[in-house]
Order: C-alpha cells, then sequence, then structure tokens
C-alpha cells in the first residue's frame, strides 16, 4: 500500500489560510497533522467540562479503504489534562462535513484554548473491511478467554 493518499480538503471558514493555519505536519517525521481550533474568541474550559470545537475544515478521503483518526495532542493531554472526550475521533469515508473535536478538561485547572490554538491531530490509516462468520466455537489461544488484567498488571 502506498505510503501517501490524496485527501481533498475544503475551507469550511474563511479563516483557514489566514487567520488560522490549515492541518499540517508539525515536523517530517510526524503520523499525524496538527488541527487548529477554529474559533471566534477564547473558549475558557473548566474542569470536567466538554465542549466542541470547530476546526474549520472538512475532507473526502480518496475510498472506504481508508479513515481519518482524530487523536489528543500528547502534550495537551499530558501537561494540561486536556483530550478528546470520545477518545479518538472516527472520519469515514463517507462523511464530508466539518470536523469538530469533542474535547474534554481532565485537568484540576481551568484552561484557554485561543483561536488558532493546535487541539488535535489527525492521522490517516487504513480500514479492512470484516466479513463475520459466525461460528461455535473459537480457536484456541495461549490468552483464551483471560480478559481485563490476565495477561498481568
Amino acid at each position: 500500500m502506498d505510503s501517501q493518499i490524496d485527501v481533498k480538503i475544503k475551507y469550511v471558514s474563511p479563516k483557514i489560510g489566514k487567520e488560522i493555519k490549515p492541518p499540517f505536519y508539525a515536523t517530517s517525521g510526524s503520523a499525524g497533522m496538527d488541527l487548529a481550533a477554529c474559533i471566534e474568541d477564547p473558549i475558557i474550559l473548566e474542569p470536567g467540562q466538554k465542549v466542541v470545537v470547530p476546526t474549520g475544515i472538512a475532507i473526502q478521503l480518496p475510498s472506504h479503504q481508508y479513515v481519518a483518526l482524530i487523536f489528543a495532542r500528547s502534550g495537551l493531554g499530558i501537561k494540561h489534562g486536556i483530550t478528546m472526550s470520545n477518545g479518538v475521533g472516527v472520519i469515514d469515508s463517507d462523511y464530508t462535513g466539518e470536523i469538530m473535536c469533542g474535547l474534554i478538561n481532565l485537568g484540576n485547572r481551568p484552561y484557554t484554548i485561543q483561536p488558532g490554538d493546535r487541539i488535535a491531530q489527525m492521522v490517516f490509516m487504513p480500514v479492512a473491511i470484516a466479513s463475520l462468520t459466525l461460528v461455535n466455537e473459537l480457536n484456541p489461544t495461549e490468552r483464551g478467554t483471560g480478559g481485563l488484567g490476565s495477561t498481568g498488571q
């Protein structure tokens, strides 16, 4: 599979490319493109509060063989407790609306999101479409049905 895909991008907000940076790779080794908050005014995110932040962009993936995954930025999570409220955002190949980031403040202090702040990162991944086969038994494995914590701490 190619390591590069062509993704169409639409600027939903006239601020993108002017006041707000479009998605970009911060370094040549970055797996994710940084997404910026496309907002008019700062948002104060109180501890425990959730907010949906627009990015001002929409994308179109080349086919159903790809997905865009939206992850938290590690620095925001570690330093301030700001992370994705849904864990990971999934942008399906047939979604062409504005990308919105659900954020939550897991920290113990208010955090201010400024217009243009980098709030999340978008990673493009291949998708395998599963064909489910109903069976009465699954093949035995070393772990078997051992669940949470069964392989150690």
